[in-house]
Formats: C-alpha cells, structure tokens, sequence
C-alpha cells in the first residue's frame, strides 16, 4: 500500500506544512502587530518596543531554526 498523497508522503506535507505554514502565519502576527501600533497611534518608539516585545517569541523560534541548519542537526 502507498501512503502518499499527490505524490508526496506524510512526512513532506508535515515538514512543508511547518516551514511554509508557520512562516506564512508568523508573517501574519506581525501585520497584526502593525495594525495594533497604528490604531493605537504607538509612535515611532512606541512601534519598536511593540515589535520588539510581542516578536521576540517569534525571533527565538527563527533563531532556532537556523542555528540548527548552521550546525546540520
């Protein structure tokens, strides 16, 4: 029995759906950090410190996903 789908197994779809998928939706957050420092007039500094605090959970998640490319683990 094949167990693939469009040609693709189970374990392709997962790992295009977690890079692709994720980027696409961390993209997302922050469009909604954006909207969040426009509609509350945050300013320039106002607008980092948002970007700043509500995208660092994000950057640690990138940053671990490259540094495990860096080191082929």
């Amino acid at each position: 029995m094949n167990n693939t789908l469009f040609g693709y197994t189970e374990a392709q779809i997962s790992q295009f759906g977690l890079t692709f998928g994720l980027a696409a939706f961390m993209l997302y957050m922050l469009f909604i950090v954006l909207k969040l420092a426009i509609d509350s007039k945050a300013g320039k500094f106002g607008t980092f410190v948002l970007f700043l605090v509500l995208s660092l959970g994000m950057l640690g998640f990138a940053a671990k996903g490259i540094i495990r490319w860096v080191l082929g683990l």
